[in-house]
């Protein structure tokens, strides 16, 4: 079995501008933040993101990295919305496909089956319809009935974050949701998983059963060890969301003074800068 392991920088150095990428996970839930982090650090622009978003979408719009977002929601969970993109949003300065998220769920579907596109009944008579004009409907050929032909969502790139991989690239995911990961994996041409430990291969039973492991090594081009890679979103049953900072990360989008005193403190620097700033935060609020 070939060893996939590789380093954070090498991997997010392989995006290029103008790249589709997907991040796996679900709002402010398991998603692959170190990784997110690391295409902050790049000089990556024209990015079309396809996410069900949460921080990783905020971010990376706030930033100047996004052209277009495909997505069905962008939320960070205990809190409804991301500031940074729902300011965005707001202004108009991203190129959206704003999908139900059956839609976008069948549009991973398709890109995972190599096809143009699917049929679904998801979205039909709804306003869906008239905020994507490019969408198209279908009749089947067995019956009157109608769909809509959802095209496919490929992607060049795919970011994931599981509990636990082996070095070949299995992944397993010990948390109570899946999400739509192996989707993500399946419609992309390649697959950067991060995850929490990277084991031996025997040892990926030890913590749970064989249904655990939702990805395999044949979808994956590499893995990258990166503990607490998903802070501040949860990773259960490793850590829970880190709800202080989230409400901290929160406040500080919704003013540019103290974003900018965030981005200083947090993010211009690198991974291991980052979660030692995370300790001083706690350290501090623990101090109050």
């Amino acid at each position: 079995m070939p060893n996939k392991r590789i380093g954070l920088t090498d991997a997010i150095a392989s995006i290029e501008s103008g790249m589709t990428i997907g991040i796996g996970g679900w709002g402010s839930r398991r998603k692959p933040m170190a990784a997110v982090r690391e295409l902050l650090r790049s000089d990556v622009t024209d990015l079309t993101v396809v996410a069900f978003g949460g921080p990783d979408v905020g971010l990376l719009v706030a930033a100047g990295k996004v052209k277009k977002l495909v997505y069905g929601f962008v939320s960070l969970d205990s809190i409804p919305l991301d500031p940074l993109f729902t300011a965005a949003r707001e202004r108009g300065e991203l190129e959206i496909s704003e999908y139900d998220e059956g839609m976008f769920v069948t549009g991973l579907r398709a890109a995972a089956a190599r096809l143009s596109f699917l049929p679904t009944i998801a979205g039909l008579g709804s306003d869906v319809l008239a905020a994507n004009p490019h969408l198209k409907t279908v009749a089947s050929p067995y019956s009157e009935d109608e769909y809509v032909a959802v095209p496919a969502i490929p992607l060049d790139v795919a970011l994931i974050h599981a509990n636990r991989a082996d070095s070949g690239g299995n992944a397993q995911f010990l948390g109570p949701d899946p999400y739509f990961d192996d989707l993500f994996a399946m419609a992309a041409k390649r697959t950067f998983v991060s995850t929490e430990r990277i084991v031996e291969t025997r040892d990926l039973l030890n913590q749970g059963s064989f249904h655990t492991l939702m990805l395999s090594r044949m979808y994956v081009t590499g893995v990258i060890e990166t503990p607490g890679g998903a802070h501040f979103t949860t990773c259960e049953p490793d850590y829970g969301r880190d709800e202080p900072f989230q409400k901290h990360y929160a406040a500080s989008a919704k003013d540019p003074e103290t974003w900018r005193a965030f981005t200083t403190e947090f993010l211009d620097g690198d991974e291991d800068g980052y979660l030692k700033a995370v300790d001083r935060f706690h350290a501090a609020q623990e101090a109050k």
